[in-house]
């Protein structure tokens, strides 16, 4: 097996390419590896396709080192292709696919990951683009639109960029038009706070938003929260890090859960959502989730 390793160069604190070289240079002898570092992310989907179509009758394994950004590229990129499979090295900021096998600790031991076994776990068609872990908009897309925006800005940069993305969402954010559709049943018919549609288990570093998730039985884990004023929302947060909102009385009124195989979004003009992190902006979205389309190896 051919195992390539696709090493986002700006992820993480710490030098993520060194991390890795440092890493797999103890196996070097044994294991027929490569490592690319794309300059940007449709450039790195475009290499594994590339590299896959002269390559069909070799198998092999893609190695996302970085975070789920990076995850979501490898995932696009080896769609469609019965002799590809991927793994993760989580070395960026937010690395919330790999916390549904427990965390992240195993999946930094290179060894154990590339021997890892290999589950055939779903994934999301979004439009025209993927997400192997969530889909999520309203507040927290307003977080990550405005987090791009600020980072750019030479007076907030990257540091300062998430608090103030965090503040401009409480003022701004807390009430978002859009209809959401799970199997043709309407799910609301007024505003929303946030709503995600998820295989994985944690989106946005520290929410545990669907803990009855399972990313291989074929159905989508729909979370649409209601508006509530900013001085509740503050007292709730904690139920939803801890994942205890789905049947928490104090969420009866304001929580709509459902499980679905197809999800519908319709919004006005500007509408984006987040998909495994990255900002997508459209008036109509449709999730269908593609059962057991992905090979992702799990450290033993």
């Amino acid at each position: 097996m051919k195992h390539i390793f696709i090493v986002n160069t700006t992820a993480g604190k710490a030098s993520c390419l060194k991390m890795v070289k440092d890493a797999i240079s103890r196996y070097e002898e044994v294991v027929d590896y490569e490592i690319y570092t794309p300059t940007s992310s449709t450039e790195s989907i475009k290499f594994i396709r590339t590299y896959l179509e002269n390559h069909k009758d070799e198998e092999v394994r893609f190695y996302a080192c970085g975070g789920d950004g990076t995850i979501n590229k490898v995932a696009t990129g080896i769609v469609g292709f019965p002799n590809a499979s991927m793994s993760a090295l989580p070395f960026g900021s937010g690395n919330d696919y790999v916390k549904y096998y427990g965390g992240i600790d195993s999946f930094k031991n290179i060894c154990k990951v590339i021997q890892g076994t290999e589950k055939k776990v779903d994934l999301m068609k979004v439009n025209d683009k993927y997400a192997l872990n969530s889909t999520h908009f309203g507040l927290d897309s307003v977080v990550a639109k405005a987090m791009n925006k600020l980072r750019r800005n030479v007076i907030f940069g990257k540091k300062r960029a998430y608090p103030f993305a965090i503040a401009w969402a409480f003022l701004t954010g807390m009430r978002n038009k859009c209809t959401v559709y799970a199997d043709g049943e309407q799910l609301n018919t007024n505003d929303i706070l946030l709503c995600t549609v998820s295989n994985g288990k944690y989106v946005g570093g520290s929410y545990f938003n669907a803990p009855n998730s399972l990313n291989d039985d074929g159905l989508l884990e729909v979370c649409l929260v209601k508006p509530v004023p900013r001085l509740k929302f503050l007292g709730l947060i904690k139920y939803y890090v801890a994942g205890t909102h789905i049947d928490n009385p104090k969420f009866k009124d304001i929580v709509v859960y459902r499980q679905a195989k197809k999800v519908t979004i319709e919004g006005p003009e500007g509408f984006c959502v987040s998909i495994d992190g990255e900002i997508y902006e459209s008036q109509h979205i449709e999730i269908e989730n593609l059962e057991r389309t992905i090979r992702f190896a799990v450290p033993k």
